[in-house]
């Protein structure tokens, strides 16, 4: 910002215009040179230490500080319920840092650039292992239905247009469910929507969803399996977003244990994927993200540009009938997307600037 020590507020609204100035392809390639630092040899190019927890009476308070390497430095501050049945979402700030005086730059109302850049993982993790121009997905069933859940729809629905059936299956099918559907509707009027209740489960109808789907997404905080391996078949991708914790698990352990599991990062999974932690996957038993892309020519826009490794990944396709993204969340993603939505928010005159915030009295 200014010498004068400007600051840039964006608030929801602010970073809901800029979301929307932005193609399915670019916040993938934002990502992808993410997951390519975190998996890059040394020198260290990113700087993400362990998320650290702090309880209040109605909330886990997460405190997320990263560096990437030629991108930037954020802290992003998120909410998470503790309360049952707490619908409310989860409130989430970033601030960004300026790099050259370490004074605030922006700060970020975080709580839909969270799904945004979570999704953007999973939608890049499935075009590498399932590329849309030769791989035709049908059916997608995702459990679960917050802002995840509709940013993970939005995004594949973007990438996979052969998608045409989405099934979303939730606990209850309650007011969020029904405003989540009427908002996927108005916007994807051509799909194919149904909501189903896990609990209220009538006729067997989830597992024949399953059973059918091409993709499952889950984005749950389960500690529970939502479904068995038995339902999924052969040729099926599953992306598992939920689980943060040892004790969290969205699917059982025959599940991980059948399937070649990608992450988003092998040391972060280690310690908060309830899932893999169960079924004893040990570091060396997963690939990163990042070891399956290269660093391709710049593209006009300055975009960063990546390339896949495609006999590495046909190695990975060979190993198993199931693939499974598995991502907890990586500070460095929150450093791109709020880096990116930034620089884009000052190009597009959105938002609130605060003058002399780090002024003398």
């Amino acid at each position: 910002m200014s010498s004068d020590n400007t600051i840039l507020v964006l608030s929801a609204s602010d970073v809901a215009r800029v979301e929307a100035s932005f193609s399915a392809h670019e916040i993938q390639s934002i990502i992808a040179h993410v997951f390519f630092a975190v998996s890059a040899p040394a020198p260290v190019r990113v700087v993400a230490p362990q998320r650290t927890a702090v309880d209040t009476p109605s909330h886990r308070v997460l405190f997320m500080p990263a560096r990437v390497a030629d991108i930037g430095t954020t802290i992003k501050v998120v909410s998470v319920p503790l309360i049952p049945g707490d619908a409310r979402g989860l409130p989430a700030s970033t601030l960004v840092l300026d790099e050259t005086t370490g004074a605030t730059r922006a700060l970020v109302n975080a709580r839909s650039l969270t799904a945004l850049r979570t999704a953007a993982g999973s939608v890049l993790a499935t075009v590498l292992l399932h590329p849309p121009a030769t791989v035709k997905f049908r059916h997608l069933v995702t459990f679960g239905a917050g802002s995840q859940i509709k940013s993970h729809i939005t995004q594949l629905l973007a990438t996979y247009p052969s998608i045409t059936h989405i099934t979303i299956v939730n606990r209850t099918i309650n007011d969020r469910v029904t405003t989540l559907l009427s908002r996927l509707r108005g916007d994807h009027p051509t799909a194919h929507f149904t909501a189903l209740s896990s609990v209220d489960d009538r006729g067997g109808q989830v597992e024949s969803a399953v059973r059918q789907a091409d993709c499952v997404c889950c984005a749950t905080s389960s500690t529970v399996p939502l479904f068995p391996s038995e339902w999924v078949r052969p040729g099926t991708h599953v992306i598992l977003v939920g689980s943060y914790r040892p004790d969290m698990a969205e699917v059982d352990t025959a599940l991980i244990r059948r399937a070649r599991i990608l992450v988003d990062s092998r040391s972060a999974c280690a310690v908060e994927a309830g899932e893999l932690i169960t079924a004893g996957v040990r570091p060396g038993d997963v690939v990163e993200v990042g070891d399956l892309l290269s660093h391709g020519a710049p593209t006009r826009d300055e975009r960063w540009a990546w390339e896949v490794d495609a006999a590495r990944v046909a190695e990975l396709l060979a190993e198993s009938d199931v693939t499974i993204f598995k991502s907890v969340g990586l500070g460095a993603q929150d450093v791109a997307i709020s880096v990116a939505t930034v620089d884009r928010a000052m190009e597009m005159g959105v938002g609130t600037t605060v003058p002399n915030f780090d002024g003398q009295l």
